[in-house]
């Protein structure tokens, strides 16, 4: 099969991108990114500072299926609405195009406080988009609730590590939900699901992603 992987330049999306190249039921990735990822023979690198432009080439892709592992920060981002961009516009208007071009499945990292009715504009931003994408239509949609992601960053971000040092202290007292989830084991879940594409919606939740 052959995937469109968002994100690749990312936490998560590395490691679904690593993964994906390895696994024997992937013929060719597609990763379209702003810098040139390291070459590799199945790898398709669209290379592009704005990701949208590459929208028009997708129909020449041939991708069965989607993992979006697309994410920023509004600090990153530099306003809430280039956050949207990111976190809202790129991965609705990939999936709707993915969609019409006859991929079936999509995998979208969301995040375990994701909530369309929120009043808090992160987790409200992360409800629409897993609102929106499954009205795109995909035969199989997962979505993938992780709560602060595990692993080495480009970028480290300052709270979140402050965060995640504090969660691995106390993870023997607390839930699971409230576990760090490792980036390795989040792709993990991404490509069983986009491998196996069973019909229907389903949730992945943090807790089972520790």
């Amino acid at each position: 099969m052959k995937i469109l992987v968002l994100g690749a330049s990312g936490l998560v999306g590395k490691n679904v991108l690593a993964q994906a190249l390895a696994h024997p039921a992937i013929a060719n990735v597609v990763a379209p990114t702003r810098r040139p990822l390291a070459p590799h023979p199945k790898l398709i690198n669209p290379v592009s500072d704005h990701l949208e432009s590459l929208l028009s080439e997708g129909v020449g892709w041939g991708i069965d299926g989607v993992v979006c592992a697309l994410g920023t920060t509004i600090s990153k981002a530099g306003s809430k609405e280039a956050f949207r961009g990111v976190d809202y516009v790129l991965p609705l208007a990939f999936a709707r195009s993915a969609h019409e071009q006859g991929a079936e499945t999509f995998v979208l990292v969301s995040a375990s406080v994701a909530s369309v009715s929120s009043a808090i504009f992160y987790p409200r931003v992360k409800g629409e988009i897993e609102r929106d994408i499954e009205l795109v239509g995909f035969k199989s949609l997962t979505i993938v609730r992780p709560s602060l992601i595990g692993g080495e960053r480009e970028e480290p971000r300052f709270r979140e590590g402050i965060a995640l040092r504090v969660m691995s202290l106390f993870a023997p007292i607390l839930p699971k939900k409230f576990h760090v989830n490792p980036a390795p084991t989040i792709a993990a879940v991404c490509l069983g699901d986009i491998t196996t594409a069973e019909p229907g919606r389903h949730f992945r939740y943090a807790e089972s992603l520790v």
